[in-house]
């Protein structure tokens, strides 16, 4: 199995905040990198780092076994369509192994001096998925989590992984979805935000009409509020 690499788009000013955002099943890194370039193209979030891991290549059961870039195995059966099914046959191996990777992601930025609450950890479909679960049991209290076309994983088990302080209990959650999603029903989205509401979680989900598996630009518009709100800008502090 090959091992996770980043593409890495440094901060234009003084780094004072951190995006990781994770892609999706069968994409990468670059995938994604025209959200930083457009952000940059607008001088919006200049002191922002933004991270764009790459999924290692693992076998993928659903897809008949090919190889290709994930975050974890999808050994569920195609026409699922109900979230509580969801929890059979979920790859806890593999997903136990990415939250590490994301976390350990987070304690890198950390130890490069940049304070946990000013890190805000992303991401689309497969990505997003993962980004909800490492996110929600991350060690530190993060900015912000988001997912975008997503739902929540090994949910029947959070609690079992949620740190004892639960320190992201209180960070706000954005989640977008199409509601003409064919591959991660919109009803998975809307029940994730509903589990986690009840579980005591703060979720803004939006649903886009007409939107099937993908993002339109309605949704980052939303993404770029959300993160607007979560890590603004600081600036450079008067020397003393």
């Amino acid at each position: 199995m090959s091992k996770p690499t980043s593409l890495i788009i440094p901060a234009v000013k003084k780094h004072t905040a951190t995006l990781i955002f994770a892609h999706g099943l069968g994409d990468s890194g670059a995938g994604w990198v025209s959200l930083a370039e457009n952000w940059r193209r607008r001088q919006k979030f200049e002191e922002v780092k933004f991270i764009f891991p790459n999924a290692p290549s693992i076998p993928i059961t659903v897809n008949m076994g090919m190889q290709m870039p994930g975050w974890y195995d999808i050994v569920r059966p195609r026409d699922i369509t109900e979230f509580n099914d969801l929890q059979a046959g979920q790859d806890e191996k593999g997903i136990l192994k990415s939250r590490d990777y994301f976390h350990a992601l987070i304690a890198s930025e950390i130890e490069a001096g940049i304070p946990s609450n000013r890190i805000v950890l992303g991401g689309f479909s497969q990505g997003g998925a993962m980004s909800i679960f490492s996110g929600l049991t991350a060690p530190t209290k993060l900015g912000g989590i988001f997912g975008l076309s997503c739902y929540l994983l090994l949910h029947s088990k959070l609690k079992e992984f949620i740190p004892s302080d639960n320190p992201n209990k209180e960070t706000p959650i954005f989640m977008g979805h199409g509601d003409r999603d064919p591959l991660v029903k919109p009803e998975w989205g809307q029940m994730t935000a509903k589990f986690l509401g009840k579980t005591g979680w703060k979720v803004d989900l939006k649903m886009y009409k007409g939107l099937e598996h993908s993002a339109l630009p309605e949704e980052i518009d939303d993404v770029e509020k959300y993160l607007n709100e979560r890590i603004p800008p600081v600036g450079e502090k008067p020397a003393l």
